[in-house]
């Protein structure tokens, strides 16, 4: 049992509100799942490439970091630190030989892209947004996920969003019966899991069908076939987001849409604080249905 939000905004007003909104849907799904917990941003354009990353040691791990990649990359790079994670704005074309750096040095790469930000960590969701200042946060849309592990350890990387695709990410309540297969499939595709949570594999194989030409909702449509077991799925895209649960839907969800905003909850308690929710149109996705708004 986890908990999944998600929040695509509209109206431009409502920009600066975003990370508030988003933290209180998540804080009201605690209770499904209080071992850790992850919101991605889809905040302004950097102009370039921003590429989120995490430490267990951040005070020794980020200490001189971005000199370093500036200096292996031969072109500017920035960082801004927040908590055990740090943003890395990097000039465009440089992703590859940035993410080889990062990996020699044994830091994490959370998720890249000219718009989103990753903050996961172990922990309740309040804790984890005070963090990372996430209230403070402002962009166009976003997705939070509060996990109960059931296929995995309880560990930094275990916990969701999950992002293999720039600008791409994948929040997910439920348990998938092919990983391990699906794990074989997409490794011979060039898209590895990293880790040995099942919903990893959900992502990878997102990134893996975009890489092949399809669109998102297309992306989405392929889970019903090639994924087995239980699952409600939002993606996260640099344009906007996408649902999908499976044919049988035991797992709960609904959304809401307004002038102003597009929203999902793993319950309707979710969007209680959310403004206008008394008079919007509220519902219940369908199962084997694919939903997704873009701007």
């Amino acid at each position: 049992m986890c908990g999944i939000v998600g929040l695509f905004l509209k109206k431009e007003d409502l920009r600066p509100q975003l990370g508030t909104l988003l933290t209180d849907m998540l804080i009201t799904m605690t209770d499904r799942g209080p071992d850790s917990a992850g919101i991605a941003i889809y905040g302004d354009e950097a102009g370039g490439l921003k590429m989120t990353i995490q430490s267990d040691t951040p005070a020794q791990t980020f200490d001189g970091l971005d000199a370093a990649l500036s200096a292996a990359l031969g072109a500017p790079v920035t960082m801004k630190i927040v908590d055990t994670h740090a943003v890395l704005s990097l000039p465009e074309g440089s992703e590859a030989d940035a993410r080889a750096f990062l990996k020699e040095k044994g830091i994490r790469v959370m998720g890249a892209g000219v718009s989103m930000e990753i903050f996961k960590e172990v922990g309740l969701p309040k804790d984890v947004a005070a963090r990372f200042g996430i209230r403070a946060m402002g962009g166009s849309h976003g997705i939070g996920h509060t996990r109960m592990a059931t296929e995995s350890a309880v560990t930094t990387l275990g916990a969701h969003p999950f992002s293999t695709g720039d600008d791409q990410c994948l929040v997910h309540n439920g348990s998938l019966s092919n990983h391990n297969a699906m794990r074989r499939v997409l490794t011979e595709k060039g898209f590895a899991p990293q880790t040995q949570n099942d919903t990893e594999v959900a992502a990878c194989y997102i990134s893996s069908r975009l890489a092949e030409g399809a669109n998102l909702g297309e992306a989405l449509e392929g889970t019903l076939e090639d994924l087995d077991g239980f699952f409600t799925f939002v993606v996260g895209t640099k344009n906007g987001f996408g649902v999908v649960r499976d044919p049988i839907a035991c797992k709960p969800a609904v959304m809401a849409e307004t002038e102003d905003y597009v929203a999902f909850g793993s319950e309707y308690r979710a969007f209680a604080k959310l403004p206008g929710i008394d008079t919007a149109r509220v519902w219940e996705p369908e199962p084997a249905t694919v939903y997704f708004w873009e701007r």
